[in-house]
């Protein structure tokens, strides 16, 4: 057999999707389960897209685009940018991805050099260190907790910092906890990373679901950070494999070289398609959605309160509550496999997120019904009870 590269023992696997596929067996045999699991809304691509989809394939736009996006998509990301942000940026800085993973795997290939590390907070979305790995870089996670928003801060850029550290990636709204991090702490952060000449790259892709206040994006910081962002959680449309990310003006010419020859382009007709994602209809719609998502962050929030499980951080965006279980377990993996198996409620351990306390710790997805969520509550509180 072929030897595998190292780097692939560097990588752990995806603890949640081993859950996941328990519920799937438990739902084969007739058992009903319900999610709190997976990040992906409930909600699907708007109809208007669906349109867009079938027009593009009658038209015959099924051939390669530019490996950095149609210039139409780029140029209504831009706007968008300005009406929604107040952030002017220049068409040319948008690069079009297979979505948000596929910008960070183009950028942690553009920016890391063999050994180099990466800043991150701990806990933190899994894939996002492995995307560090995988182009030959090192993750370093930095534990953080309730006191700094489960967000890296530049206190911590100024304590970690070592020779071998190239940059930092930063998630606002986070997954897995919900928190976001202030315009003027990130730019505190952003700082001091200028000031030791290293790169920043803030994920983005939740940003459109914040509900607390006005999203602020990282551009407006300046064109020297790489934003990234998708199509997938705000845009429901995760199956599409379709996002985006906005570079420095003199990297945009790497970039482009870098997506000509690894990937040729983003999907031609995920594309065309999202061009019916920024008319004043379908951003109605996708606000009106928005405040489903908070409705039901706001009920979930007192009902977990009121059955034990400690919210430290209200969450302020994505669609996640990252709770202190420890009042009923020591280990949340243990747990979230009995609330599986005895309540049919499907939730995360903290396993997956780092080591800092992922025993303390369990991640509950709210894209789900209201009504779904309640009979979760409802499935719990006798759970738990007992």
């Amino acid at each position: 057999m072929p030897r595998l590269a190292s780097r692939i023992d560097r990588i752990a696997p995806f603890y949640v999707m081993e859950l996941v596929k328990r519920a799937a067996a438990l739902q084969a045999a007739g058992r009903d389960i319900v999610h709190l699991s997976i990040g992906e809304p409930d909600f699907t691509a708007i109809p208007a897209v669906d349109e867009a989809l079938a027009a593009a394939v009658r038209a015959g736009h099924t051939r390669y685009t530019a490996a950095n996006g149609l210039p139409m998509l780029r140029e209504v990301i831009a706007a968008f940018y300005e009406q929604r942000f107040g952030a002017r940026i220049d068409p040319a800085r948008v690069i079009v991805t297979a979505g948000a993973s596929g910008a960070l795997a183009l950028a942690c290939t553009a920016l890391l050099e063999p050994g180099a590390e990466v800043l991150m907070a701990d806990p933190a979305y899994p894939c996002n260190r492995h995307f560090v790995t995988a182009a030959g870089g090192q993750p370093r996670l930095v534990p953080t907790g309730p006191a700094e928003r489960f967000q890296l801060t530049a206190a911590h850029v100024r304590e970690h910092w070592t020779p071998r550290t190239a940059g930092v990636m930063v998630a606002s709204p986070s997954n897995p906890t919900g928190t976001s991090i202030s315009r003027e702490a990130l730019a505190d952060l952003v700082r001091e990373v200028r000031l030791r000449d290293g790169f920043a790259i803030v994920d983005e892709i939740y940003l459109g679901l914040s509900y607390d206040a006005a999203p602020r994006s990282a551009a407006l910081l300046g064109d020297d950070l790489i934003v990234v962002n998708s199509f997938s959680k705000y845009f429901h449309m995760t199956g599409w494999r379709l996002g985006w990310l906005i570079v420095p003006p003199d990297l945009v010419s790497a970039f482009e070289k870098l997506a000509q020859n690894l990937v040729i382009c983003a999907s031609a007709l995920a594309q065309y398609a999202a061009l019916a994602c920024f008319t004043p209809d379908a951003q109605a719609e996708f606000e009106r959605r928005r405040l489903a998502f908070q409705e039901r962050r706001d009920y979930l929030l007192p009902a977990f309160e009121a059955l034990g499980l400690h919210v430290p951080v209200r969450p302020d965006g994505a669609f996640y509550i990252y709770a202190d279980v420890s009042a009923h377990a020591a280990d949340s993996n243990a747990l979230a496999h009995r609330l599986l198996d005895e309540a049919g409620v499907c939730a995360v351990p903290g396993l997956d997120f780092g080591t800092a306390e992922p025993g303390r710790y369990m991640r509950f997805s709210y894209a789900n019904s209201l009504e779904r969520l309640q009979e979760a509550v409802a499935r719990m509180a006798g759970f738990l009870g007992r």
